[in-house]
C-alpha cells in the first residue's frame, strides 16, 4: 500500500478495516502480519475471489503470494578483492550489520565479544532471549518470524541457527577474526568476515523448508 499514512492512525486497525470488508468478522483469523514501520501492507490469508476484491481497493498498489526462497551461500572477501590488511577505521565497532538468514550460532568464536564496549547509543532493537540463546556485545540484538503456524522439529523458536547458513552467512560479513581456522585440519587459515568490528543484528526469517516472503518482509 505504498507510504505509511500520515497522521495519528493505527495502520494494523486500517488493515483490520479493510480486511472486514471483504472477509467480515474473519478478519482477525486471516490477518497474519501488518507491516507499519518502513512501508505500509500486510499479509492475510485470503481465497483468489478475495484477492481480487482486495487489490481493487482504494489505496492498493499490489497484491502478490507469498512464495518460499531457497538458501545460498557466498564467496570470500578475497574473491572480491577485499583483503585482509585493508586499511581500517576505529569507527567499525559503530557499524550495525542486520542479518536475515536462519539464526546464528552464538558460541562461535567468529562472533566472540571480547574487546567490545557496548553496543553503539544508536541501536534501538532488541535481542528475542530464550533457553538456548543469549545476546552479547558483538550479536546485539537478535528476532526470529515465523508466519507459517506451529514450529516443528528440527526447527525451533530461537534465533538460534539451526541450519548453519546463518552462522555462515554473519561470519562472511561481520565475524571476527579467527586464526588457525579449517575444516577437519584441512585448507588451515584465518576465517574472518569483511567488516569484523561490526556488530550484528540477526533475524532468523529461514527455517528447514526455506523462508517466507511474508517473514522476510516483516523482519
Amino acid at each position: 500500500m505504498g507510504d505509511l499514512p500520515k497522521g495519528d492512525i493505527s495502520v494494523s486497525d486500517l488493515h483490520t478495516s479493510m480486511l472486514q470488508e471483504i472477509v467480515g468478522s474473519g478478519a482477525s483469523d486471516s490477518l497474519l502480519h501488518s507491516y507499519q514501520r518502513s512501508f505500509n501492507g500486510f499479509v492475510a490469508k485470503l481465497t483468489q475471489a478475495e484477492k481480487q476484491k482486495i487489490a481493487g481497493m482504494k489505496g492498493v498498489v499490489s497484491v502478490f503470494p507469498s512464495q518460499k526462497k531457497k538458501l545460498h551461500t557466498t564467496r570470500s572477501w578475497d574473491f572480491m578483492g577485499f583483503p585482509q590488511n585493508v586499511t581500517r577505521s576505529t569507527t567499525e565497532s559503530d557499524i550495525i550489520v542486520g542479518m536475515l538468514d536462519t539464526g546464528i550460532w552464538p558460541e562461535s568464536e567468529s562472533f566472540n565479544d571480547t574487546g567490545y564496549g557496548p553496543p553503539p547509543a544508536k541501536w534501538k532493537g532488541t535481542c528475542q532471549q530464550s533457553s538456548n540463546f543469549t545476546c552479547n556485545n558483538k550479536i546485539i540484538g537478535a528476532r526470529y518470524y515465523y508466519s507459517e503456524g506451529r514450529i516443528d522439529p528440527p526447527d525451533f523458536p530461537s534465533p538460534r541457527d539451526s541450519e548453519g547458513h546463518g552462522s555462515h552467512t554473519a561470519s562472511t560479513a561481520a565475524g571476527n577474526v579467527v586464526s588457525q581456522a579449517s575444516m577437519l585440519g584441512l585448507a588451515t587459515g584465518t576465517a574472518r568476515g569483511g567488516v569484523p568490528s561490526a556488530r550484528i543484528a540477526v533475524y532468523k526469517i529461514c527455517w528447514a523448508f526455506g523462508c517466507t516472503d511474508a517473514d522476510i518482509l516483516a523482519a
